[in-house]
């Protein structure tokens, strides 16, 4: 097994109890080889995923206040699903780091997507015993700040209109309202364009290959200028 000051120097943590660090990378082939009752990380994983759910709600929910239920769950599921969380564990080096049985070993366990997923959950938990939540959540924001970014790149969503109409109605009770501003191209290949007014103000403009999507297109960048808008 590598440093494991190497790795908390990439992760951007020091244990204070680094047996938890040891724990965390701790797989459970390592029990069955042995067939001892050893200790390996799958409860650290337990704890880890509950930790990361916390984390990633809570910003969710702040980072996406017009975003319903159905929305801020797609999202936490889209950034905590096993390819990204397997994708995370390999980017911050753990496979290097696994304490792993010989037969797991040897069949490539250390670039295992299941078992980097789980050492990721598994750190997750150890930081959060070591740290406390607000460690633990600094890990986590720092690590998922590219996936949030990218959320924010689609306004969060498959619904850029409702999300809109939830926005502006939050602020006034008035609906947007849409407009076709024109149509062009021969039938088989049309291309609408349309902008989105509230309040007597034009707020963005959007084109698509029909009238909703370019409804659609109008929202997303209105979203995208609010958002992006110092609040009133």
């Amino acid at each position: 097994m590598s440093s494991l000051a190497d790795l908390q120097s990439r992760l951007g943590y020091t244990f204070r109890d680094e047996a938890r660090l040891r724990l965390a990378l701790t797989h459970p082939s390592m029990a069955h080889e042995t067939n001892t009752p050893m200790a390996h990380n799958q409860r650290l994983e337990f704890l880890g995923d509950a930790v990361l759910g916390l984390v990633l709600s809570h910003q969710l929910h702040e980072q996406f206040p017009a975003a319903d239920e159905g929305a801020l769950s797609k999202s936490r599921a889209k950034l905590a699903n096993a390819g990204s969380l397997a994708a995370h564990g390999r980017l911050a080096g753990l496979g290097a780091h696994l304490v792993l049985s010989r037969g797991e070993e040897h069949s490539g366990g250390r670039e295992r997507a299941s078992a980097l997923t789980d050492a990721f959950e598994a750190l997750l938990g150890a930081i959060f015993l070591d740290g406390g939540l607000v460690a633990a959540r600094e890990f986590i924001l720092r690590e998922f700040a590219a996936d949030f970014s990218a959320l924010a790149e689609t306004a969060s969503i498959d619904n850029p209109k409702g999300e809109l109409q939830e926005l502006l109605q939050s602020r006034s009770p008035s609906a947007p309202q849409y407009q076709l501003l024109f149509a062009d191209g021969p039938d088989h290949d049309r291309v609408f364009e349309c902008a989105v007014w509230h309040d007597g103000v034009e707020l963005a403009r959007g084109r698509g290959k029909s009238k909703k999507a370019a409804e659609s297109a109008a929202a997303l960048v209105a979203l995208k200028k609010i958002r992006g808008a110092p609040p009133a």
